[in-house]
């Protein structure tokens, strides 16, 4: 059987004109700022003037990634979708995708099948140009601290002790370590640097967090940029560049509205990783679709230890936002992986292996409802290949938790195949909830990170470095340790091995660095070889995308 590509199926889609869906979504045009017939940004004076409460909040997370894939973001706009085929209205909340995925191998955000936003081939490219603005703002602050080194360096920067990096929207290892300023003295001191891709830059996050420009220019002012040879640190504040970088980013604060392939209103706006950063989209998107949807509809990267885990402890904690209810998306496929089956023998029913790879989901389960404390739906992406049998095992095992499971056929059916779990959310969002934080933020930074370890990862304890303790005490002492904690670990396992599948317990997550995001507001502890700057594979999907000549792209997943 031959199915169509996401693309084709995008591409075969008419979408309706971008005013309908801000009607439909009850957004006034004289907040809408056009980009053609398909695509808008939204004003944020709407957030100022409206009278409107708040809807309810979904979030939607995952079992642990593997290689098989799970449909978060499908499962999503499939949700949504649902939502509205049952007389509810949705609206939904994503992050943009980064051209270094789209180009490389995991590909884009704009969910799949039948459950796709739309103009995908935008969104998944330079769509409204927020990544352009970040990357252009990162790189000016870099540009005038070496400008700063150069004419005098009246703040005594030590340059072996910067930490801000250039950023570039693609996966290229070769940018990783380089050495600039070369040549004559007119082309700068030399020193030593990197590039991180652009989604791992703090501005990235700070855009993500920040309620205003008032807020957004604060946030950006205190943003460590290096130390004095005195050990002190130096901000973007200290360099006077902030109000530059907040003019740049001006049109990037304001969320982008698209469309499902449906109709159902979506706003697409910042997009940090969550191994390396908090995996959530725009504080002010959300806050968007919490006042014009009855139901807001949003997404943490990665599976429910990161992605989930920040979105609570950081963007919660932060905006003073409350999920509703927890939908947590799992295939038969993926979890047969976690029970050791190999990826080409995927789609032959193996109860014994999905009885192995259970533990994963479960523990998600745990963590969600007891530890986060939120009513939750174990949703099942279908495939063609679960039999019967695998997918009776997972409601069984779900039960014993307290947790029903909603099949979910939204990648084939769209809104249609996602009305079952729709149906069980509506209903979890009238349940009891308890939710709560992980760590308090009065703890200590070892102690915030010990509870992390231990209480959604089920580690035995954190292990740090020596440089790592060194950098706690640092940061404590410079006021920082209240901050929470942005874990940068691999997202493949609950540790920070990924070659650990399942469920592992009575391992040591051992953090190798702790820097402060002191604009974002969190403190980034690196484990693992969790890099900043990805890499290319060896047949990156840019090889098999292409234009003809009437501007139609293929290849584009």
């Amino acid at each position: 059987m031959s199915f169509k590509s996401d693309i084709e199926i995008a591409q075969e889609h008419t979408p309706q004109n971008i005013r309908e869906i801000a009607a439909t979504a009850g957004v006034d045009e004289k907040y809408l700022e056009l980009y053609g017939n398909y695509k808008a940004k939204v004003d944020y004076k709407l957030l100022n003037e409206t009278t409107a409460e708040n809807g309810k909040l979904i979030l939607v997370t995952a079992i642990t990634p593997t290689p098989a894939g799970e449909g978060k973001t499908t499962t999503t706009v499939g949700l949504a979708d649902g939502l509205r085929k049952i007389g509810k209205k949705s609206v939904i909340a994503l992050r943009e995708p980064s051209l270094g995925p789209v180009f490389g191998v995991k590909g884009g955000a704009a969910g799949g099948g039948y459950a796709q936003v739309v103009p995908m081939e935008d969104i998944n490219l330079h769509f409204t140009g927020d990544f352009h603005a970040i990357g252009a703002a990162n790189n000016l602050l870099a540009a005038m601290l070496d400008n700063h080194i150069y004419q005098g360096n009246a703040l005594r920067i030590d340059p072996k002790r910067i930490t801000w990096k250039r950023v570039v929207d693609m996966n290229d290892r070769q940018l990783r370590s380089i050495v600039n300023g070369l040549g004559s003295r007119v082309n700068g001191v030399v020193r030593e640097d990197g590039y991180d891709i652009t989604v791992a830059s703090e501005i990235m996050a700070v855009l993500c967090l920040a309620s205003s420009i008032t807020d957004l220019k604060e946030r950006l002012a205190k943003m460590i940029v290096g130390y004095t040879y005195d050990e002190q640190p130096v901000t973007a504040g200290d360099l006077k560049a902030a109000g530059a970088m907040a003019a740049l980013l001006k049109d990037a604060m304001k969320p982008n509205l698209v469309q499902t392939l449906e109709g159902t209103p979506a706003f697409i706006h910042g997009g940090p990783f969550a191994n390396i950063a908090h995996g959530c989209n725009s504080v002010m998107a959300t806050r968007m679709a919490l006042k014009l949807g009855d139901y807001a509809v949003t997404e943490g990267g990665f599976g429910a230890d990161l992605g989930a885990e920040k979105f609570i402890d950081i963007k919660c904690r932060m905006a003073g936002l409350k999920p509703d209810a927890c939908v947590i998306v799992a295939t038969v496929r993926a979890l047969k992986h976690h029970g050791g089956v190999a990826k080409a023998d995927l789609n032959n029913e193996n109860l014994e292996a999905l009885e192995k790879g259970l533990p994963n989901l479960l523990r998600h389960v745990e963590n969600v409802t007891k530890v986060y404390g939120l009513p939750a739906v174990v949703a099942i992406n279908r495939f063609p290949t679960d039999s019967e049998a695998e997918l009776e095992l997972i409601r069984t095992k779900c039960k014993e938790l307290g947790v029903n499971v909603a099949l979910s056929e939204v990648w084939g059916k769209g809104g249609e195949g996602g009305v079952e779990l729709a149906k069980e959310v509506v209903r979890l969002c009238e349940e009891p909830n308890n939710f709560r934080y992980v760590y308090d933020s009065t703890l200590s930074i070892e102690e915030k990170l010990d509870a992390i370890v231990k209480r959604v990862y089920r580690g035995a304890r954190v292990v740090l470095t020596a440089d790592a303790k060194k950098q706690a005490k640092q940061l404590t002492e410079l006021g920082f340790g209240e901050y929470p904690i942005c874990m940068a670990k691999t997202q493949y396992s609950f540790s920070d091995d990924q070659k650990l599948l399942g469920a592992p317990e009575n391992f040591e997550v051992t953090v190798r660095t702790l820097k402060v995001s002191a604009g974002a507001g969190f403190i980034v502890a690196l484990t693992g070889n969790v890099m900043t700057m990805p890499g290319l594979p060896k047949v990156p999907s840019a090889e098999k995308i292409d234009i003809d000549e009437n501007g139609v792209i293929s290849g584009l997943f």
